[in-house]
C-alpha cells in the first residue's frame, strides 16, 4: 500500500468523527484542529493522525509541513463548468447598466450559452472542462458537482451529461452529475411551456435514467424562469427515477423555490439571495442544506444572502462557487470563503465548515469527504506558510494552496 506522511503540521484543521455529517447554528464556529500534528495516508485513505511526536517513522513519501496548515479539500457543490465559450460581451453589458434579466430577455444569459454549446463537440467540451477542474484543484477543491442546463434540447442535455460522465472517469476529483434541463425555457418553447415540460419529463428523464447519467435533478425556480408549480412537477418526476432533488431558488425574488425544495426533500436549495424569516423557518424544519453562492452576488451586484441571520437562527450553511460563464466565471473557493467573511459576516471557522463538511453534505459525499476523519478519502491540501486560520480569508486574491493530495 502506498503511504504518505505529512509531519510537522502547524495546524491540522477540520478533525471530525464519522458520525458528524453537518454542523449548524452556533456549532459552525467550532472547527476542531490539532496543533503540531502529523497525518498518515495509506492507499488513498486517512489512516491516522495525532501529535507530531507520535508520527510513524517511515512512509513511501514524507512531506514536511513546517509552518503550514493542512485542510480537507473544498467540496464545491454547485457548478456549471461544462460550457462552450465565454460571455465577456455580457460583462461589458453589465458595466453599461444592463441587469441579468434584461440580458436574458435579449437572448443573452443561459440562452447564449445554449447556442454556443449546440455547436461544440463533446471533445471540445471535455477538454475545456478538464482545464477548469485542474484550475479548481489548484485552489484546493477536491469534489465538484456539475450541472447540465446549457443544452436545453434533447441532444444538448444528453451531450452535456455524457461529458460529465467522462469527466468522472478521467478526473481524480470526486464528481457528481446534476440534470438541470429546467435551467431556462428555450426560445422555441417560450410560449409553449408544456411542450418543454413534456420533453424534460417524458423524453429526457427516461433516457438519462437508462444511461445512468445523473445523480441529481434540479430546476431554476425564480422570476422569469420556472414557476413553483413547474418546478414541483420536475422534481417529483426526477424522484420517480431515483434522482435526488436540488434547486436554484430565490436568487432574484421570493419564488416559492425554497418551499418547493423542502417539500421534495431536496438535498440542497441554492442561491437564496432573497430569503426572509418565513423561508428560514421552513428550512429549520427540514434536512435540506441552504447553499450560498457569494461570488454570484459579487459578480452580478446582487444583495448577498442573509448568512448571518440563517446561522444565528440555527441553520447550517454550505458555500459553493457557482462557476459558470455568465454570473460567476471562477471556481476559486478561497475567494468564495473571503467573500463569505467580508460581505456576509461569516467567521473564518464558519466559512471553512461551510466549504468542507457542509458542502460535502450538499453533494451527498459527507461519508467520504469534507473532514479529517479516519477512513475517509484523503482529499487534503497543504497551505503555503501562513500565520493563522484567519489569514486564509484575510488574504483574498492570493492562492494559499501549496500542494493538493487527492486520494
Amino acid at each position: 500500500m502506498a503511504s504518505i506522511l505529512i509531519r510537522n503540521i502547524k495546524s491540522l484543521v477540520g478533525i471530525r468523527s464519522l458520525e458528524v455529517q453537518t454542523v449548524k447554528g452556533k456549532d459552525m464556529t467550532q472547527l476542531p484542529s490539532l496543533e503540531n500534528a502529523y497525518l498518515l495516508i495509506e492507499d488513498g485513505l486517512i489512516k491516522s493522525y495525532g501529535e507530531n511526536d507520535l508520527a510513524p517513522a517511515h512512509a513511501d513519501e514524507i512531506i514536511d509541513a513546517t509552518g503550514r496548515f493542512v485542510f480537507p479539500c473544498w467540496c464545491d457543490s454547485h457548478t456549471h463548468i461544462v460550457y462552450a465559450g465565454s460571455r465577456e460581451s455580457e460583462f461589458v453589458d453589465k458595466i453599461n447598466g444592463l441587469g441579468y434579466e434584461e440580458i436574458a430577455k435579449r437572448g443573452g444569459g443561459i440562452l447564449n450559452s445554449a447556442a454556443k454549446l449546440a455547436n461544440a463537440s463533446e471533445e471540445e467540451l471535455l477538454d475545456a472542462a478538464l482545464g477548469r477542474l485542474e484550475e479548481m484543484e489548484s485552489h484546493g477543491t477536491g469534489a465538484v458537482e456539475i450541472k447540465s442546463g446549457y443544452g436545453l434540447s434533447y441532444e444538448g442535455e444528453l451531450k452535456m451529461l455524457r461529458v460529465i460522465r467522462t469527466l468522472k472517469e478521467k478526473s481524480k476529483l470526486t464528481i457528481k452529475a446534476n440534470f438541470l434541463g429546467a435551467h431556462a425555457f428555450p426560445a422555441e418553447f417560450k410560449q409553449n411551456h408544456e411542450g418543454y415540460m413534456d420533453l424534460l419529463i417524458n423524453k429526457l428523464l427516461p433516457q438519462i435514467a437508462a444511461e445512468g447519467l445523473a445523480d441529481f435533478i434540479d430546476a431554476f425556480c425564480d422570476r422569469g424562469f420556472f414557476s413553483a408549480d413547474e418546478t414541483d412537477r420536475i422534481l417529483q418526476a426526477g424522484t420517480k427515477y431515483g434522482l435526488r432533488a436540488k434547486i436554484h431558488a430565490n436568487e432574484l425574488d421570493y419564488s416559492g423555490g425554497i418551499e418547493v425544495g423542502v417539500k421534495n426533500n431536496a438535498l440542497s436549495v441554492d442561491h437564496l439571495e432573497v430569503t426572509g424569516d418565513a423561508q428560514i423557518e421552513v428550512l429549520k424544519h427540514s434536512s435540506t442544506m441552504p447553499t450560498l453562492l457569494p461570488s454570484t452576488a459579487f459578480y452580478l451586484g446582487l444583495d448577498y444572502a442573509p448568512a448571518r441571520r440563517m446561522i444565528d437562527s440555527g441553520l447550517p450553511i454550505a458555500l459553493a462557487s457557482d462557476f459558470n460563464p455568465g454570473s460567476s466565471p471562477s471556481g476559486n473557493m478561497p475567494f468564495v470563503i473571503s467573500l463569505a467573511c467580508i460581505q456576509m459576516k461569516m467567521l473564518p471557522e464558519e466559512a471553512i465548515n461551510a466549504a468542507t463538511l457542509n458542502s460535502a453534505y450538499a453533494m451527498g459525499v459527507q461519508q467520504q469527504l469534507g473532514s479529517i476523519t479516519i477512513g475517509k478519502k484523503a482529499n487534503v491540501f497543504v497551505t503555503k506558510p501562513i500565520s493563522s486560520l484567519a489569514f486564509l480569508p484575510y488574504s483574498f486574491g492570493s492562492n494559499p494552496v501549496e500542494r493538493v493530495i487527492i486520494s
